[in-house]
């Protein structure tokens, strides 16, 4: 009897940092049924690939390189919902995870996670599962249990446009506007305007206020 063609599962990288791309790579192509069929640094190369390679799986990064992760993982639910995404990212994951999951992600790991749980994510997406760590979890379940938790994270996250909790989040990592104006490939004005929209949905008074609220977010939220 001839044996079965093995079917194959075409991935596509989303990510801004070579570097990155390349270690995925060298993890999936170990597997024998499963291929990168490209890799993507922004939001428009991403979305023209997978209309021209149809793969199964995408894997994100929520900050490419001219505009957000989880924009695409929305683009990718209405345009191409066969296309399962699973987000790798080095953002923080109490913060992030529930976001990506309710804009159609079907996991998500950390960078500094992926090198030793990578395959065991993309197998469980694939399947039809949702994976997230064991910790994000149990978060999750304890929530659902009604159990007390620290909910400011998560709040200030709804109140927060994606981009504003970038730079909220760069604030609290001690960036100056400049800084986080080079690193968002933004103008001072504009993160300037960020800044204000933030102080003024959180209730904030001033700068020193929105650095001492964003510092305290930053170390909770990674606790």
């Amino acid at each position: 009897m001839s044996e079965v063609p093995q079917e194959i599962t075409r991935i596509l990288l989303v990510d801004d940092h070579p570097m990155i791309r390349e270690r995925l790579v060298e993890l999936i192509v170990r597997e024998p049924d499963l291929e990168v069929c490209g890799e993507a640094e922004d939001r428009h190369e991403a979305l023209d690939l997978v209309a021209s390679t149809r793969p199964g799986l995408a894997i994100v990064d929520l900050t490419l390189k001219s505009s957000l992760g989880i924009e695409l993982i929305k683009d990718l639910q209405a345009r191409f919902p066969e296309v399962k995404v699973l987000v790798v990212s080095m953002q923080d994951e109490m913060i992030y995870a529930e976001r990506c999951l309710h804009a159609g992600a079907r996991g998500y790991i950390t960078k500094q996670q992926a090198s030793r749980y990578i395959m065991r994510a993309i197998r469980q997406v694939l399947a039809g599962g949702i994976y997230l760590s064991e910790t994000m979890t149990r978060q999750v379940l304890e929530r659902s249990m009604g159990r007390p938790a620290n909910r400011e994270p998560l709040e200030i996250a709804s109140i927060l446009t994606e981009r504003e909790l970038q730079v909220f989040e760069h604030v609290g990592k001690g960036f100056s506007t400049k800084q986080i104006a080079d690193l968002l490939t933004l103008d001072i004005k504009t993160i300037e305007t960020y800044r204000s929209r933030i102080k003024e949905k959180l209730g904030l008074k001033d700068g020193p206020e929105l650095l001492q609220r964003a510092i305290a977010w930053v170390h909770r939220g990674a606790g």
